[in-house]
């Protein structure tokens, strides 16, 4: 007998709406499947069905592509988590097929389910429904969104690194909300990101997703925000070999990142096919003071206190602009102070109160009176003083910034208070 029914819900042949009634309310569960399981149905017992007491029933239910919309939506509120996950699996597999205009005819019901699956308290729900719609150019915007918003990364990241629905107005809405750790690295993927994007990425202070951005070549970022992260680089290795790598770099650019990139990565920098003749000599030759500075700083501490070496140089006429500035990018402070001491015949006590108040303008003074170039004052300013990047003034390839008269005062007003 059992054999007989079980033929009869399997076979191929339609049943009849009065004995399908019947089988939806069958005792046993392998009926009631296997019944729930049929694309042939009127959609009123897949309906009844999806109200079934089994589990196993509703999930047959939510992923049977013939289940009405109506069936869909009762079931996106199911109390069992693996019969909302079912129902997210027959929407991956139903829209990538459905045309923008089948979408439309659908998308009341549909639009609906969708909603209540983004809401979803199961974690694994929600990512599941990322990735279903992550592809799907026609996707509901609001859903997309709410998707890019959500506080776990597995449900984010599909949709911020890959759909098209989100505008730049939203990507840069979402940077700015300050969303989970990771978001902002999955929008820093992107196959395109616009200028709007990596400006609002660049002012994030995380490194992560800034790496993230300047690794990836289709993202466009304006000349001004990538000095601006190279203002902030130095100290943010991450950063150095996806900077010496970017496409496209400045004559500026490339200076400053030869100040402080590690010496495989400045041979990168110097071998740049788009370097001008001018830019690439600049670069070599930095090279090649890094590695004398290397050599030298072998025995440099037979020399002596900071001042003392100071002093002999000095002496022998050999405390030029080279020296200092190999001093300054080494970090050596005393150095650096007894240098200023002696080549602009200021006091000691001057230049430590323009040191401790990080005066830019009485640095650039000081440098100025020292006959230092404008790059060993910007270093100075840098990787003495410690002048934040934002506020350090000069150019590493220009000139003094300031009249003679301008610089002439501030001496003359740190030396009259002290």
């Amino acid at each position: 007998m059992f054999k007989s029914l079980m033929d009869k819900v399997l076979g191929k042949k339609p049943i009849a709406y009065d004995e399908a009634k019947k089988l939806a309310r069958h005792k046993d569960v392998k009926v009631r499947l296997k019944l729930a399981q049929r694309e042939d149905l009127v959609p009123e017992i897949l309906y009844f069905l999806a109200g079934d007491s089994s589990s196993e029933v509703r999930l047959a239910v939510a992923m049977n592509i013939a289940s009405p919309r109506q069936a869909d939506l009762l079931l996106s509120k199911d109390k069992d988590d693996g019969v909302r996950t079912g129902l997210v699996g027959k929407i991956d597999a139903l829209l990538p097929d459905l045309t923008k205009d089948e979408m439309d005819a659908v998308r009341l019901v549909t639009h609906e389910v969708i909603v209540h699956l983004a809401h979803d308290q199961a974690v694994r729900v929600r990512r599941i429904l990322s990735e279903t719609l992550k592809d799907i150019a026609h996707a509901p915007p609001d859903v997309i969104i709410r998707l890019a918003r959500d506080v776990e990364l597995v449900v984010c990241a599909p949709v911020l690194e890959y759909s098209q629905v989100l505008t730049e107005e939203d990507l840069v809405n979402i940077i700015e909300s300050s969303p989970v750790k990771g978001a902002i690295s999955s929008i820093s993927r992107r196959r395109h990101v616009p200028e709007n994007v990596t400006d609002a990425i660049s002012n994030t202070d995380d490194v992560d997703a800034i790496a993230e951005m300047l690794g990836n070549r289709s993202a466009q970022i304006r000349e001004d925000t990538l000095d601006s992260i190279i203002d902030r680089a130095e100290g943010i290795e991450p950063w150095h070999g996806p900077l010496v790598k970017r496409p496209k770099l400045s004559r500026k650019a490339v200076l400053r990142l030869a100040e402080f990139v590690a010496e495989n990565m400045l041979k990168t920098l110097k071998n740049r096919p788009d370097l001008d003749e001018h830019t690439a000599e600049a670069v070599r030759e930095e090279f090649s003071r890094r590695i004398e500075s290397a050599e030298r700083s072998r025995s440099r501490d037979e020399g002596g206190p900071p001042a003392e070496r100071a002093k002999k140089l000095f002496a022998h006429g050999e405390l030029d602009d080279a020296a200092v500035h190999e001093a300054a990018q080494a970090g050596e402070v005393e150095f650096v102070k007894a240098a200023l001491v002696l080549k602009a015949k200021i006091k000691l006590a001057c230049i430590n109160t323009i040191f401790e108040l990080s005066s830019v303008k009485g640095i650039i003074a000081l440098c100025w009176k020292a006959d230092l170039t404008m790059p060993t004052a910007v270093i100075i300013q840098k990787r003495i003083v410690r002048v934040p990047p934002r506020e350090v003034q000069g150019s590493v390839d220009g000139e003094y910034p300031y009249t003679i008269e301008e610089m002439e005062w501030q001496l003359e007003f740190f030396q009259d208070s002290v």
